[in-house]
C-alpha cells in the first residue's frame, strides 16, 4: 500500500471533518479576508481600519463550527458576537461592505445561516424558533446599525433577500429532521455532499462575482442566477458531462446577452466578458468531458463551449485587435490546461480500473481456493469414514455377513453426503492460504452455533455484538461454513468502516428452505461500506456458488445491513 504523508493525511481529515457546510464557510471566509485586506490598504479612510471587521467575522465563523455539536448555545453566542461586532464598527467608524445582505460580510451571512440550520435540525421546535428569532434580530441590527441604507428600495431588497435565504435554510433543516427513510434524496444533493471540495471552489468564485457585480444594478441578479445554474451544471458534470456542457453553454450565452444589454463591460473585461464562476465552471466541465465522455460528443461539446466564449468575448470587450489577441491566447491556454488535466485523469482512471479488475480477480480466486480447501476437508472426512467402514466390513464380514449390510448402508449414506457437498462447492486448484486468513476461515465448521459464539466473543472487530441463533439440526456443512465466513467478513467490515457504531447484531435462522443470515450495526450508513477492500466481492462469489442471494447496503434504521439467503436443500441444478 502507498503511504500517505502525515501532513496530507491531516489536511484530508480536516476537510472531511468540515464537510460541505464547513467548506462553503471556509470559501466565504477566504473571500472576506481578501476583500478586507485589500480595503485596509486602499486610500479610503485611515490605513488598516478595515481590519476591525475581522473580529466579528472570525468569531461568528468559529460559532458556526461550534454549532455542529452545540447548536443552540453557539447560535446565541453568535448572535451576541454579531451585535458586538456592530457596536465595534459603529464606534470606530469602520466602513462595512455589502455582500449578499447590506453591511454584512459573506462569512457572517454563511455562518449565520449555518447556525440557524444546525439549530432547526437538532433542537426542539420552541427552542429553534426562539434561537432563530435572536439570529434574525441580530442580523437586522447589523444591517441597520453598521451603516445607513441609502434608499427604501435597497431596504426592501435586503428584506426580500434575507427572507429567501432564511426560508430556504429552514426548509432544508426541517427536511433533515425527518428519519432517513422519509428524506427526499436527489442525485444533486448526493453529489453536493460527496463533491464538497469542488463546491467549495465554486462557492468562492460565486462570492467574488457577487462582490464584483454588486455595483452593476440589475445585472448583478443576472450574474447571480446564471452562476447558480452554472454551479449545478458543473456538479452534475461528474455524472452527465455532455448534458452539463449544453446547459453551461446556454447559461453563458444568456449571461453574455445580459451583459451586452446592460452595458456593464468594465468589471469582466479581463475575463472576456464572463463572470469568474462561469470561466472556472467551463474549465471543470471540459476536464470532465475529456475524462469520462466519448471522444465524439466531448469534441462537439467543447467546440460549442468555445464558440459561445468566442461570441461573448467579441460582443462584450473593447473592440481592439491587441486586446482580442491577448484574450484569444489566454482562452487557448486555459483550454489546453483543461484538456491536459482531463487526459491525465482519464489515463489514471484507466490504470485504476485495471488495478481494480486485477484485485477483483484475485479476490475471487482466493475465495475459490478457500472453497477448495473446504471441499478437501469435507470430502476427506467422508472418505475417511467410508474407508474405515469398508475395512471393518472386510475384517468382520466372514464371521457375520450382517455386518457387511450395515456397513454398506453407512458407506452409502457417507458417499451421498460427500456427493451433495461436492456438487454445492466449486472445483478449484488448491493453493496456499490467502493473506489475512484465520482459524475461522481455514477450518470447516462442525458446530455453527458454537463457532459463531466463539467468533463474537473473540471481539476482534471491536464492536459489542448480540447474537440471535435458530439453527436446524441437519444443517449442511457447506452452508454452515459459508454462513460462518459471511458473518466473519461482515463483522470485520463493521470494525474497519463503522467507526461510530456502538452495537452490531448477528441473526442466523432457518426460514423455510433457506438459511437467513443478517448482520447489522447502528453506525453511520455511509461509513460501513467496505471501502478499499474486496470482502464483499468474496462474499458475493461464495453466495453465487451456492445459488443463494446477497443484499448489502444502508439499513432502514441507519447503519449498514448485510443479508444473505442460502438454500438448505442439497439438490442443485447446474
Amino acid at each position: 500500500m502507498v503511504s500517505v504523508p502525515p501532513f496530507r493525511r491531516k489536511v484530508a481529515d480536516l476537510l472531511q471533518w468540515l464537510g460541505l457546510p464547513g467548506v462553503v464557510l471556509l470559501a466565504a471566509l477566504l473571500c472576506d479576508l481578501v476583500i478586507v485586506a485589500d480595503a485596509s490598504l486602499d486610500g479610503f479612510g485611515p490605513r488598516g481600519v478595515d481590519l476591525l471587521l475581522l473580529p466579528g467575522i472570525l468569531s461568528l465563523s468559529a460559532c458556526a463550527l461550534w454549532g455542529r455539536t452545540q447548536p443552540v448555545v453557539a447560535a446565541w453566542v453568535g448572535a451576541g458576537a454579531l451585535v458586538g461586532s456592530t457596536v465595534l464598527i459603529r464606534l470606530t467608524d469602520t466602513l462595512p461592505y455589502t455582500a449578499l445582505l447590506p453591511n454584512i460580510s459573506f462569512a457572517e451571512t454563511v455562518a449565520g445561516l449555518e447556525l440557524v440550520f444546525f439549530c432547526v435540525r437538532a433542537a426542539k421546535a420552541g427552542v429553534a424558533f426562539a434561537t432563530t428569532s435572536a439570529m434574525v434580530v441580530a442580523c437586522l441590527l447589523a444591517t441597520a446599525g453598521r451603516d445607513s441604507i441609502s434608499s427604501r428600495s435597497e431596504l426592501v431588497q435586503a428584506l426580500v433577500s434575507g427572507f429567501v435565504l432564511l426560508t430556504a435554510t429552514v426548509v432544508v433543516a426541517v427536511q433533515l429532521r425527518k428519519p432517513a427513510a422519509q428524506r427526499v434524496r436527489s442525485e444533486l444533493m448526493v453529489l453536493l455532499r460527496r463533491q464538497w471540495p469542488l463546491v467549495g471552489v465554486l462557492a468562492a468564485a460565486v462570492f467574488m462575482d457577487i462582490f464584483i457585480s454588486a455595483s452593476t444594478g440589475v445585472f448583478a441578479l443576472v450574474v447571480l442566477a446564471t452562476n447558480a445554474v452554472a454551479v449545478v451544471a458543473t456538479v452534475l458534470a461528474i455524472k452527465q458531462p455532455v448534458r452539463s456542457a449544453l446547459w453551461l453553454s446556454g447559461v453563458m450565452f444568456m449571461c453574455a446577452l445580459g451583459l451586452a444589454a446592460s452595458g456593464e463591460r468594465i468589471a469582466y473585461e479581463s475575463l472576456g466578458g464572463f463572470p469568474l464562476t462561469q470561466v472556472l465552471a467551463g474549465m471543470i466541465v471540459v476536464v470532465f468531458l475529456v475524462r469520462t465522455a466519448a471522444p465524439r460528443p466531448a469534441t462537439w461539446s467543447i467546440g460549442l463551449l468555445s464558440l459561445v466564449v468566442a461570441c461573448g468575448t467579441v460582443a462584450n470587450t473593447i473592440r481592439d485587435q491587441d486586446s482580442l489577441r491577448a484574450l484569444f491566447v489566454s482562452a487557448l491556454l486555459l483550454l489546453g490546461i483543461s484538456v491536459a488535466t482531463g487526459l491525465y485523469f482519464r489515463a489514471r482512471d484507466s490504470e485504476r480500473t485495471q488495478a481494480v479488475e486485477t484485485a477483483v480477480n484475485e479476490a475471487q480466486t482466493a475465495e475459490r481456493m478457500a472453497l477448495a480447501r473446504e471441499l478437501h476437508d469435507v470430502v476427506a472426512h467422508h472418505v475417511t469414514g467410508i474407508v474405515v467402514q469398508a475395512q471393518a466390513a472386510k475384517l468382520l464380514g466372514e464371521k457375520d455377513p450382517r455386518v457387511v449390510v450395515d456397513a454398506l448402508g453407512q458407506i452409502e449414506h457417507a458417499g451421498t453426503e460427500a456427493l451433495v457437498a461436492m456438487r454445492r462447492l466449486v472445483r478449484s486448484m488448491r493453493g496456499d492460504a490467502p493473506a489475512g486468513s484465520s482459524e475461522f476461515s481455514e477450518q470447516a465448521t462442525t458446530d455453527l452455533g458454537a463457532d459463531l459464539r466463539k467468533l463474537v466473543e473473540a471481539g476482534n472487530h471491536g464492536v459489542p455484538t448480540e447474537t440471535e441463533l435458530d439453527l436446524p439440526a441437519d444443517l449442511p456443512q457447506e452452508v454452515a461454513r459459508s454462513a460462518l465466513r459471511i458473518v466473519q467478513e461482515s463483522l470485520t467490515n463493521v470494525g474497519k468502516h463503522a467507526a461510530d457504531a456502538t452495537l452490531a447484531t448477528v441473526a442466523v435462522r432457518a426460514v423455510g428452505e433457506e438459511l437467513h443470515v443478517r448482520v447489522s450495526d447502528n453506525g453511520t450508513a455511509g461509513a460501513a461500506v467496505p471501502g478499499g477492500g474486496y470482502g464483499l466481492i468474496g462474499m458475493r462469489e461464495r453466495v453465487d456458488l451456492l445459488h443463494g442471494r446477497l443484499s448489502a447496503g444502508p439499513g432502514p434504521d441507519g447503519g449498514w445491513l448485510v443479508e444473505v439467503w442460502l438454500p438448505l436443500d442439497g439438490d442443485e441444478t447446474q
